[in-house]
């Protein structure tokens, strides 16, 4: 027979043995003081001013907010791929419900457009701008740290089974502030929270989509868990499979610490399944359901199908690449096997070149003291809310940092900021887990093993950059042995000096995280292919040689694959990217690809000249270049076979019908990549330059496809 709940303690024999284990006494009462150091107080939030505690809050939101919103026009419009679809959406209902490139609805960005709904609405009222396309990013990220404290505070601070109290900076509105700046200070999070991918939405839903599952645990809600799962549904239409990869922890951490029958866990857990799928459901069905002729055709498909998206391109082809076996994968996947992109598969992936200065400063930390903690709580009640929490964290991070370890499709570094919130909420959980124990071998040794592991791994990190980076390295090895020795005599230190030896860990541990930062905000980043700190990849799409740069030397100016780029796109140096603002200068760590580079005035006002009368002001091969014209007239232009011109869209027969129709007035010539593409765009091509005649504007081909050729 399992002990029951009553009121504030656990009642009977079972409660209390399982109480001893995890170091506390249920039966002491509110007033009496924790008789040993770390011991449990009374479960209350009257404790210490509210004011302050406030202010701490606000300090932690308005510093982020400042770290993530400074100098952000200076990326211009960051990815233009996405760019030119919030600004279709903006002028166009139809492009803003099914994500289109371009406001003619020829087709859509090869994601959905969940994350592009708040930057058009954004574009909408403020109107097109580098700051009202990227400034919701930034909130999000600000949403995202907040989500991220609530959760960590709610941990040792909640209501009901779950919620416990601890005293001095394990305090859980401590333990959440600490969380929260992690997060702000993880590089990957300034990048993508600075930038207009999808990422910045996927991030701040599945953390929310945590918060809400842990609250639903503290009582067995179903109607709460039911939130969760439409969380994650709006995930999925943010940016499809990649939101599944937190579903294993939610699901375990309810499963197991979910104060109910195991029956009514179950069905709760159906419950919030079927709101997920519905949540998910209704615009795929939308999309599949309306014909093809009245609506933009799903960019990055082969069958202009959604479902063909899911489980293709951005599903089965994403983890296993060319041997998906799926209708697009080995076309689209972008190579198998770790070729082209993301270097070579396997479980030191994250840790290697890039990516590891972006995500992985705390990682091994988190993993071990996640570990010794678990070990720590023991035989706790199945309800612990700590372990619940350690559980969810721990999950999401291992899942989510094998499938991009392993996945032999595309893979890009920033795809690491989807660790973030997890790496700085578990590190946290665990060593407040730990601290509260330090009375105990086990929980100094453990957090004393965490700070040294960390300060070690700062110092490989920190060794891979120049100048000012890799100075850091032996100061922060220095502080964190230290701290580390220190905080084994933890428990005969006075509580001032205790703590203070526990600030100093902590500022060692986020030195090198907090500086790659700071150069991440003070970057700008343009194109498809970004990364944070210092260092970055020099070999390519994902850096598959190894080599890479310091100090933002990484091979500038040069294309993806060591070519130069294709005509209409730049690399990373040249004229300021379509949208940039004046005197931003080059862009920065990015490798060319979803960059178009610049439009010449004399186009501009080529497309723009009497573009009412048409339903696309130009057409050319690709994304990239149909990007950056778009942008820089702010007429639709259409991107024959989408993101790499590989889409079968449109076909020969459609485009001449489109220009018979008077729908298309000029053809840019070049775009794609290396003007290339499949051969339906090699077809247009080839069809217009043998019926209509060239003339150069700014520095490109056009032809004029109003005017055949005598």
């Amino acid at each position: 027979m399992t002990s029951t709940l009553s009121g504030p303690t656990l009642q009977g024999p079972p409660a209390r043995a399982a109480a001893a284990a995890d170091g506390t006494d249920p039966t002491r009462p509110a007033a009496t003081p924790p008789s040993a150091p770390g011991a449990d107080v009374a479960p209350t939030r009257s404790r210490g001013p509210r004011v302050g505690r406030t202010v701490a809050v606000v300090a932690l939101l308005v510093g982020t907010a400042v770290l993530y919103l400074w100098s952000l026009s200076a990326s211009g419009y960051g990815n233009s791929f996405y760019a030119a679809a919030v600004q279709a959406g903006s002028q166009s209902w139809k492009a803003f419900f099914f994500g289109s490139l371009d406001a003619g609805n020829a087709i859509t960005v090869d994601k959905p457009p969940a994350s592009l709904w708040l930057m058009a609405l954004s574009v909408r009222v403020f109107g097109l701008s580098s700051w009202s396309i990227l400034a919701p990013q930034a909130l999000l990220g600000v949403a995202t740290v907040g989500v991220t404290y609530a959760s960590v505070r709610r941990t040792f601070e909640g209501h009901g089974p779950l919620g416990r109290r601890f005293d001095g900076v394990a305090d859980g509105h401590v333990a959440g502030l600490v969380a929260g700046a992690l997060l702000a200070l993880t590089p990957a999070a300034a990048l993508m929270f600075r930038f207009d991918n999808p990422d910045a939405l996927l991030v701040f839903l599945m953390t929310l989509a945590a918060y809400v599952t842990l609250r639903a645990t503290e009582k067995a809600d179903g109607k709460t868990l039911a939130w969760a799962g439409v969380l994650i549904g709006f995930a999925f239409l943010t940016k499809m499979l990649q939101a599944f990869l937190v579903l294993p922890a939610l699901v375990l951490v309810y499963l197991i610490a979910a104060p109910t029958t195991l029956r009514k866990r179950l069905l709760h857990l159906v419950g919030a399944f079927a709101a997920m799928v519905v949540s998910l459901g209704w615009w795929v069905a939308v999309v599949e359901l309306v014909p093809a002729s009245w609506r933009p055709y799903v960019g990055g498909s082969t069958n202009d199908s959604v479902l063909d998206l899911v489980f293709g391109y951005n599903g089965l082809a994403r983890i296993l690449g060319r041997s998906a076996g799926v209708a697009g994968a080995g076309s689209q996947a972008g190579g198998g096997g770790g070729g082209g992109f993301g270097g070579t598969p396997g479980l030191t992936r994250l840790f290697e070149q890039v990516s590891g200065g972006m995500i992985t400063w705390l990682l091994p930390a988190a993993l071990l003291l996640a570990v010794v903690a678990l070990v720590a709580i023991g035989r706790a009640p199945r309800t612990d809310g700590p372990r619940a929490a350690l559980v969810l964290w721990t999950g999401w991070t291992v899942v989510t940092g094998l499938t991009f370890s392993l996945m032999e499709g595309t893979y890009h570094d920033y795809y690491v900021v989807a660790l973030a919130p997890a790496v700085a909420a578990g590190v946290t959980v665990a060593a407040t887990v730990l601290w509260r124990r330090k009375h105990t071998w086990l929980g100094r040794a453990g957090l004393a093993l965490g700070v040294a592991v960390s300060a070690a791994w700062a110092f490989v990190l920190l060794g891979r950059a120049t100048g000012v980076y890799e100075s850091l390295r032996w100061p922060v090895l220095v502080v964190g042995v230290l701290a580390a020795l220190a905080l084994l005599v933890a428990n005969r230190l006075p509580r001032v000096a205790a703590n203070v030896v526990l600030a100093v860990a902590l500022a060692g541990a986020v030195t090198g995280p907090a500086a790659y930062t700071l150069n991440t905000v003070a970057t700008p980043h343009t194109g498809s292919i970004v990364t944070a700190g210092p260092v970055s990849s020099q070999s390519g799409p994902g850096g598959g040689t190894g080599r890479t740069a310091r100090d933002g030397q990484d091979g500038r100016g040069a294309f993806p694959g060591g070519g130069t780029p294709p005509q209409g796109q730049t690399g990373q140096t040249g004229q300021a990217p379509v949208g940039q603002a004046p005197g931003a200068g080059t862009t920065g760590r990015t490798g060319g690809m979803g960059q178009g580079g610049t439009a010449s005035t004399e186009l501009v006002q080529l497309l723009q000249a009497d573009a009412g009368s048409h339903r696309w002001a130009a057409a050319t091969i690709g994304s990239q270049s149909a990007a950056t014209y778009q942008l820089a007239s702010e007429q639709p232009v259409m991107a024959i076979g989408g993101f790499t011109g590989s889409d079968p869209s449109p076909t020969l027969a459609q485009f001449q019908a489109y220009v018979a129709a008077g729908d298309v007035h000029y053809f840019i010539a070049g775009g794609g990549f290396g003007g290339g593409g499949r051969a339906g765009s090699s077809e247009i091509s080839t069809w217009v330059t043998e019926h209509y005649t060239a003339t150069t504007v700014g520095g490109v081909t056009v032809y004029d496809l109003t005017q055949p050729a005598s």
